[in-house]
């Protein structure tokens, strides 16, 4: 495992299936105006990141932050994840399709569309620590604009995410 919480030894991921987990902070990034706060707290979160690490995680040692604890918590249950690291994978996607269970990674990949989709979407838009930048629903025939520092993209059916407690500002552990 990585210093991103993600498998892969090499740091590239390959079209495959795997899992995905919601690691959530305790202080949520809203969207402010006031970016050095914004930054502050990016800082706060990766040193908590840092020190959850170090120490195992939560009280349980499973993770999860006990009471008291400021660190990131496990949000969720393993979620089936669908890997589309190669060209063909990525531009084949969702097409197609009347559904997914789980989700699916493209990577890397920093825009999408949903035109000849069946189903609406959630999009989150991943940093290369995978840490998610953005959240957004997509109808069939749109086109999303792009996030120049998103490196990696996260599908789901519509609603998933906010059930998985996939938020800005959290952060997802493949593997």
């Amino acid at each position: 495992m990585d210093d991103t919480g993600n498998t892969g030894g090499t740091g590239r991921l390959r079209d495959g299936t795997t899992t995905l987990t919601v690691i959530t902070a305790t202080t949520d990034i809203t969207d402010t105006a006031d970016t050095a706060d914004a930054a502050e707290t990016v800082d706060t979160l990766a040193a908590a990141d840092a020190t959850d690490a170090g120490s195992g995680g939560g009280s349980a040692g499973d993770g999860s932050a006990g009471p008291g604890d400021s660190g990131p918590r496990v949000a969720g249950r393993a979620v089936p994840l669908e890997i589309a690291a190669s060209l063909r994978a990525r531009t084949r996607g969702l097409l197609g399709r009347d559904g997914i269970e789980g989700a699916m990674l493209l990577t890397p990949a920093n825009s999408v569309h949903t035109f000849r989709m069946r189903f609406p979407i959630d999009v989150a838009y991943l940093s290369r620590d995978f840490r998610v930048l953005a959240v957004r629903t997509m109808h069939p025939g749109r086109l999303g604009r792009p996030r120049f520092r998103a490196r990696h993209l996260l599908e789901a059916e519509a609603g998933a995410m906010r059930n998985w407690g996939l938020v800005r500002g959290a952060r997802v552990r493949i593997g």
